[in-house]
Parts: C-alpha cells; sequence; structure tokens
C-alpha cells in the first residue's frame, strides 16, 4: 500500500530550505533555515501564555510542504492541521499498543505527516502511547530513514527532569525514547523539536542536544539564569527574558542566527479548539431564570449513572485505517487440544453435557439451574454444591447416580452462564466450542461466548468475576490472558481501556 505522492517534494538539492518565522524588532524578516534546523534540532521554553504554541504552530505551517511532520499533542491543539495542510489525525485512544507501534512504522515507510492527538487519555497513558510511537519511529527500518521533523509538544512531560507520581517503568520508557530522539535520531533522519514551560522541569539530557533555542517569557530565576546561558547572556542581560511580551522570542542557533535576536512569531492559519482567553460579556438573565437553568432536573441527573461515551474516532486517511484493520485481524488462532494444552484434563474430550439432553432429565437440570441462581452460589466449593445437588435430587426423587462431580461442575457452569437462554443453532454451537474446555475455566469462558453469540459486548470483570467465583481482578485478568494464551479468545484493548474480546472459531 502506497500513499498519494506529496504536494511538494522533500528537502533536496534546488529546493527553498528557508522559511520565515517572524519579524525583529526594526521590521526585519528573520529566516529560520530547515534543512538545518534538521542537523541541530530546537528547543522552546516559556511560560503558560507566552507562545509556544503559536511558535509551534508557525513553524509546522511554514514548513508543511518541505519536510514530513510529526506532531506529538497532548492537548489536541494541532488536529486542525489535517484541514489546512492534509495530516492524518491519529486519535491514541483508539488504537493498540501494538496498533500504535505498527502505525509508526508506517507512518515513516509512507512519509505521511501526522499528529498524535492524545487529550482524550490520562496522564500516564498519553507518556506510554507517546514512548512507543517515538520508539517504533527510531527503529524504523534503515530503508525507512527518510528526514522527518517530531515536534513534542509539553516535553517536559515526557522527559521529565526527576521522577514524579508516574509509574518508575512508565518515567524510563518515555525518556528513553525522548533521549534516542534527541541524541541518535539525526542519523535515522529525525529532527527533534521539543517546548517546554520551564527548564528545570526537562531533562538535561535532553535538552543538551538542541543547538537553537527560541526563548519566551518565564519569570523564575533558575529558568531565565538556565535560558541566558544557552543564549550566551550574562545575568543582566537575563532580565530581558522576563519582560517579552506574547509572542515574543530571543532566538539563536546556526539555523536562526549566530548572535541572540528578538523575533515577533508571524500569525497563522490554523487555530486551536482552545477557548478564548480574552473578556466575553456576562450572560442576560435575571435571578429567577438562573434558578431554574442551575436546578432544572439536577436530581434525575444525580440519578442516572454515568455512561462512557467513547471519543469519535477521526481517522480521514481510509488507506491507512484499513492498513490496521487488517494489522489487527490477522492473529492466527491456535488449535488447541488436551495433548497441546497442560491444564485440560482427559475428560475434556468428552462430548460436553447439556443440560436439556434426555438422558439428563428436566429434573436434573431444573434442580442445577436453582442451584446456579442461589445468591452467592459461584463463590461456593464445587464439593459443597455437590452435596446440595445431591441432597436435592433425593428430596425429589430424581436419579442421579450418572451424574458425578467432574460433570455437575460443567453442567453448573452452563447454567451459572446461562446457556439456555441462546436459540439451539446458537447453543449448538456455543458447546462445541466448548468441548475441550477445563471446567475450572468454563463459566467465564461461556460467559463470553454467549455474549458474542447474541452480538452483544464482553461481560465487564465484574460479571466474569460472578461467574468465576472470585472477588479479584487481578485472577480475572490472568484468566482472560490464560484464555487468550490457549487460543480460546484474542483480546484487543486500546488505551483509552476499551476491550473488544473475539472468541476463535464462532461461527452462528
Amino acid at each position: 500500500m502506497a500513499f498519494p505522492a506529496r504536494r511538494r517534494p522533500l528537502i533536496g538539492p534546488g529546493v527553498r530550505t528557508q522559511i520565515e518565522i517572524g519579524k525583529s524588532s526594526d521590521g526585519q524578516s528573520v529566516p529560520i533555515d530547515i534543512e538545518e534546523l534538521l542537523a541541530t534540532r530546537l528547543l522552546v521554553q516559556g511560560n503558560s501564555g507566552s507562545g509556544k504554541s503559536h511558535l509551534l504552530r508557525r513553524l509546522l505551517e511554514q514548513s508543511a510542504g518541505l519536510v514530513q511532520q510529526v506532531v506529538i499533542d497532548p492537548e489536541g491543539d494541532f488536529t486542525s492541521l489535517a484541514d489546512q495542510f492534509g495530516h492524518f489525525v491519529i486519535d491514541g485512544a483508539s488504537y493498540s499498543p501494538g496498533e500504535i507501534e505498527s502505525l509508526a512504522g508506517r507512518v515513516r515507510q509512507h512519509r505521511v505527516s501526522v499528529v498524535l492527538a492524545l487529550e482524550e487519555l490520562e496522564v500516564e497513558q498519553q507518556i506510554r502511547c507517546a514512548a512507543l510511537f517515538l520508539t517504533a519511529l527510531f527503529n524504523a527500518e534503515r530503508e525507512h530513514w527518510y528526514p522527518a521533523m517530531v515536534v513534542v509538544d509539553e516535553a517536559q512531560m515526557f522527559a521529565p527532569a526527576a521522577a514524579g507520581e508516574m509509574a518508575e517503568d512508565t518515567r524510563r520508557l518515555a525518556l528513553s525514547a525522548m533521549t534516542n530522539l534527541m541524541c541518535r535520531g539525526r542519523k535515522r533522519g529525525l529532527a527533534g523539536i521539543v517546548a517546554t514551560q520551564r527548564l528545570a522541569k526537562l531533562a538535561k539530557n535532553v535538552a543538551a542536544e538542541a543547538s537553537n533555542f527560541l526563548m519566551g517569557r518565564t519569570f523564575l530565576d533558575i529558568d531565565m539564569q538556565r535560558a541566558a546561558d544557552l543564549l550566551g547572556m550574562d545575568r543582566k542581560q537575563a532580565e530581558r527574558i522576563r519582560d517579552l511580551q506574547r509572542g515574543h522570542f530571543l532566538g539563536l542557533g546556526p539555523a536562526i542566527g549566530r548572535r541572540p535576536v528578538a523575533v515577533q512569531i508571524g500569525s497563522v492559519c490554523t487555530g486551536s479548539k482552545n477557548v478564548p482567553q480574552g473578556l466575553m460579556p456576562m450572560p442576560e438573565a435575571s435571578g429567577d431564570e438562573l434558578e431554574m437553568l442551575l436546578n432544572a432536573e439536577l436530581a434525575q441527573e444525580r440519578a442516572e449513572p454515568k455512561q462512557h461515551i467513547p471519543a469519535p474516532t477521526r481517522r480521514p486517511a481510509a488507506d491507512l485505517e484499513k492498513a490496521i484493520l487488517n494489522h489487527a485481524g490477522s492473529k492466527p488462532e491456535m488449535p488447541r487440544s488436551p495433548a497441546a494444552d497442560p491444564t485440560a484434563s482427559a475428560h475434556d474430550a468428552d462430548p460436553l453435557p447439556s443440560l436439556d439432553r434426555p438422558a439428563d432429565g428436566e429434573g436434573i437440570a431444573q434442580i442445577v439451574r436453582e442451584l446456579a441462581s442461589t445468591e452467592g452460589a459461584t463463590y461456593q466449593s464445587s464439593a459443597t454444591l455437590f452435596r446440595d445437588f445431591v441432597v436435592r435430587c433425593r428430596q425429589r426423587g430424581v436419579a442421579s447416580s450418572d451424574v458425578d462431580l467432574v460433570r455437575f461442575r460443567r453442567l453448573f457452569a452452563f447454567a451459572s452462564a446461562r446457556l439456555d437462554c441462546l436459540e439451539p443453532p446458537a447453543r449448538e454451537a456455543v458447546e462445541r466450542l466448548a468441548e475441550n474446555v477445563a471446567e475450572d475455566v468454563l463459566a467465564p469462558y461461556l460467559a463470553i461466548a454467549i455474549a458474542a453469540a447474541k452480538g452483544h459486548a464482553a461481560p465487564d470483570e465484574d460479571e466474569l468475576a460472578r461467574v468465576y467465583g472470585s472477588s479479584s481482578p487481578s485472577r480475572i485478568r490472568r484468566l482472560l490472558d490464560h484464555l487468550e494464551r490457549s487460543g480460546l479468545i484474542a483480546m484487543r484493548e486500546d488505551f483509552g481501556g476499551e476491550r473488544t474480546i473475539t472468541v476463535s472459531g464462532l461461527c452462528i
């Protein structure tokens, strides 16, 4: 699969490599040499509201036709580039970790400019998603080492100077990815452009690799001093950094100039989704109207359970989406036999008994259903349930001599998973699949298979815990991993926490 040709060529002989980033204090154009920038990288610093995002947007817009661009966007500020410049927006919450890595490889292979939008994820998930994506960009095959500008906004999140509240493995993963981008990425065609609110919060080995600097307004002494040191300014001159207006930066570096230059960033044609910070007229309403607006249906809204509404998936590139779906669906199904699975027992090869088979009798089926419907029954031991089953059969005069403990456990799993709610064709299909499933994991497997046969979403962990007779979430996760390793199911979980389970071999 190949993407359409770019509208303008990549940087090469005879191609314009300079863009105008803005104007100096005397009205002169301040250029940035993109070819030099790719070789020497860029660091942008400025407090919140200093105009960092505006600067990055200007840089991206002006160089959009010159070089491939990859934007790591934790706030979703740069998704509007897709409308004007054809960037493909990757919603990080819509893909699994494996798909994120595959996407990054295809981005390098096909030289597609993309925005990795992470605003729908929690902070730690944002960091892991970005780290996996950057690492896959870095590890691309050698023949795909095309020049690419990699812009990381809020870089202090992904390369913190000190350990924070995130998990240690997440911090190491992200710091390694950012270090590779800034230290070793140039040989692979990757040019890191990082923006941070505070230099003191950014890991030193990441900041130190940049040779070009654009410093915006900052007030803390430690940040002003570090910025002044990078710009070659003395302590007195560093006071200029505190007095910079919004959208004004001090620039220095091989791609900008050999001496510090003050620049006012030029205009942009795309916008951010953020709410404007200017003043707005207050709404005109009387006290009674405001009270009605605030209290209308308040009790009903409080009583209704909150429903998770998944964020809309932005997938303008149909070919790329098709490739991802093909990749996600290419997982081979592993045949399972009792001999191949050490957890399977000898009786697993026998046909699975049905609650409604004539040999069992309606009496046995009814008693097992009653036991399964008893509150807390699934949390009792099999031996206790079997004794109760035998006592009830004697009380009602139902012959149960042909039902041993092993067969009872399978009958009970059928009843607790409510297999009888399926129509005969679907029930028979599920029965055939469950023939080789060990009885200790049969009930949760049947619950998943029954939901799939009905076309419903997979049962949540609470429902699986009920039929499995466990109150441990970690045990349920281990159960799902065991079923997947056995080839009985295939799981897909995206960064947003949405889990999809496919039952192998289920055809109705």
